[in-house]
């Protein structure tokens, strides 16, 4: 069965929080740059109904904040085992107020089938259930965390492999079974069995679409309307109320960027 045990984490297993500090000055299209802004606010796509499962499942997780472990079996012949879910829920709880949730076995298949791929032995959590608000609090402090997140209904996780994290992002997003984040930056990828759509937060490409909203913003080309509809160069383009809020904050962090913070 599953257990518990504390664990120290070693520094090889922290996560870098570090960002690239020198920005050069990068040209694009307005159709590079569109791609991008719509790889950012995550539009979702049509989602690809889950493969069979083998029925029986293991994984290795270590919690980053606990430092406790989950090294069992989940699944078997008669699908996810019952005590084994309770002992994830537990294990993937919100650290800040120790509150659970019924976890959502799609999105621990989900990893399960990422970590099989790469062979991978085991993988940490950084981030798994939040409360409303807890995530309202790392909204506040923390670039890119959505305000209605996977996390909230226990259906998404951040998770940071040792090796071939890339290749786990790139294997995670050709499964089609919900979201995929990447954030090579920090090291992590996000996974959820929310709607199939992709994004990057960090590296070159987030650069270059900060940098194309800083002169846009500039000149005047890029805002956002009371009516919810991005305006770039004189066309519009209709947003969700999501969309909005991590637009927002895209061009907060652009106005910034524009300002010399």
């Amino acid at each position: 069965m599953p257990a518990f045990a504390g664990k120290t984490i070693k520094s090889g297993s922290s996560v870098s929080a570090s960002r690239e500090t020198a920005l050069t000055s990068l040209v694009m299209d307005r159709r590079v740059f569109l791609s991008l802004l719509s790889a950012a606010l995550a539009l979702p796509v049509a989602a690809r109904a889950a493969p069979a499962l083998p029925k029986l499942r293991r994984l290795k997780l270590v919690n980053a904040h606990t430092g406790e472990t989950f090294n069992g079996t989940y699944r078997d012949d008669g699908g996810p085992i019952a005590a084994a879910m309770e002992d994830l829920s537990a294990f993937l709880r919100d650290f800040h107020s120790g509150e659970t949730i019924d976890y959502d076995v799609g999105v621990i298949d989900f990893l399960a089938s990422v970590v099989e791929a790469v062979g991978a032995s085991e993988a940490t959590v950084l981030s798994a259930y939040r409360t409303r608000a807890t995530n309202a609090m790392l909204a506040r402090t923390t670039f890119g965390v959505a305000d209605n997140s996977q996390h909230i209904y226990g259906r998404a996780l951040d998770i940071y492999l040792p090796a071939r994290l890339d290749v786990a992002m790139e294997t995670a997003r050709a499964m089609q079974r919900g979201g995929v984040g990447w954030y090579p930056d920090s090291h992590f990828i996000h996974l959820d069995t929310g709607p199939v759509r992709n994004w990057d937060l960090g590296g070159e490409g987030f650069l270059r679409l900060l940098l194309e909203m800083r002169d846009l913003i500039a000149k005047g080309e890029l805002g956002v309307s009371k009516e919810g509809r991005l305006t770039l160069g004189g066309e519009d383009h209709p947003l969700s109320a999501n969309q909005r809020l991590a637009l927002h904050r895209l061009v907060a962090k652009a106005e910034a960027l524009a300002a010399g913070h």
